[in-house]
C-alpha cells in the first residue's frame, strides 16, 4: 500500500477558481443592472420619479451657479424654497474658493431641510 506524504490541493483550487469566476460574473451583472428582467403588469401603479439632481456650483471667482445659470445668494434663496425635500442635490465647489461659501451654501440647504446633497471631488492617486 501507497503511503501519502502531501495533499494534492490542484482539485480544490480548480473548485475554488470556478466558483471565483461565477461569484465576479454575477456580480458584474448586479452591479450594472444587465440581468434580464420579465417585470410585472400593474394598472394602478405610479411612475417611479426619477428626480434630475439639482446642481450648485461655485466658481473660482465665487460664483455661484444653479443648474448653469448665474444667480445671488439672496435668488438661490428664493429658489430652494420651492425645491422638495426628496430633491437630489449636487454641490460643486472650486478648491480655491473659501470655506465660508461653501458653508453659507451648505447652511441654506440645511435651512430647507434638503439633506440629499452630493458633494462632487476628484479621486486624489
Amino acid at each position: 500500500m501507497k503511503k501519502f506524504d502531501q495533499i494534492n490541493v490542484i482539485p480544490f483550487i480548480d473548485i475554488m477558481l470556478v466558483l471565483l469566476a461565477i461569484v465576479l460574473t454575477t456580480a458584474t451583472f448586479i452591479a450594472q443592472g444587465r440581468i434580464p428582467l420579465n417585470l410585472p403588469e400593474a394598472k394602478h401603479a405610479a411612475a417611479a420619479q426619477n428626480d434630475k439632481p439639482l446642481e450648485i456650483s461655485i466658481d473660482a471667482e465665487r460664483k455661484l451657479y444653479l443648474d448653469a445659470a448665474l444667480v445671488h445668494l439672496l435668488e438661490l434663496d428664493q429658489r430652494l424654497a420651492e425645491v422638495k425635500t426628496s430633491q437630489p442635490i449636487v454641490l460643486r465647489v472650486d478648491a480655491s474658493v473659501p470655506f465660508s461659501d461653501f458653508v453659507g451654501v451648505l447652511d441654506l440647504l440645511q435651512k430647507f431641510h434638503l439633506e440629499q446633497v452630493s458633494i462632487v471631488t476628484v479621486h486624489k492617486q
